[in-house]
């Protein structure tokens, strides 16, 4: 009644599975969060040229962490860097730090979920360090935002630091 298969199905992968190339679930995750701290390395990055002199040395130390938690997970390829200089308004520095508040989150929950402490741990002193900068500067509806954020991250601290 039917004509017996002879050939492979249009459906089955073409080649050898082999050829394709496949990354663990933990170099994927390194990938991801070299990504997140790349983001907020480029807006601390920013922040730091915006930054007076008094407040610079707290973005520099953040940097170089960074930096060299970038360059550790992509294995030993250093970031990139800018050096941003424009005008800009108190309004927009507040929504600078409302991004690296969100971008230390994202980097925060990608760190734990790889269990390095050391990476979540400096993605919850950032996310700090942005949320009381945010605050003090005024951001517009970001106060509750900030505490939820904020007490997240506090409530996970200990626990990712016993891991």
């Amino acid at each position: 009644m039917y004509e017996p298969i002879r050939g492979k199905s249009v459906h089955s992968p073409a080649g050898d599975q082999a050829s394709f190339p496949h990354r663990s679930r933990e170099e994927e995750l390194d990938i991801q969060l070299a990504g997140h701290l790349a983001a907020l390395l480029a807006v601390t990055d920013e922040l730091r040229s915006l930054s007076p002199d008094e407040a610079a040395g707290d973005l520099d130390e953040a940097a170089a962490e960074l930096s060299r938690h970038i360059a550790r997970l992509r294995r030993g390829n250093a970031p990139a860097r800018s050096a941003v200089v424009r005008a800009i308004h108190e309004p927009a520095l507040s929504a600078l730090h409302v991004r690296a508040h969100a971008l230390a989150g994202r980097a925060l929950v990608v760190a734990a979920s790889r269990a390095d402490t050391t990476v979540a741990i400096l993605a919850a002193r950032r996310m700090e360090a942005h949320a009381a900068q945010a605050e003090g500067a005024g951001a517009v509806g970001h106060s509750d935002h900030v505490a939820a954020g904020h007490s997240a991250a506090s409530a996970d601290g200990p626990a990712l630091a016993a891991a």
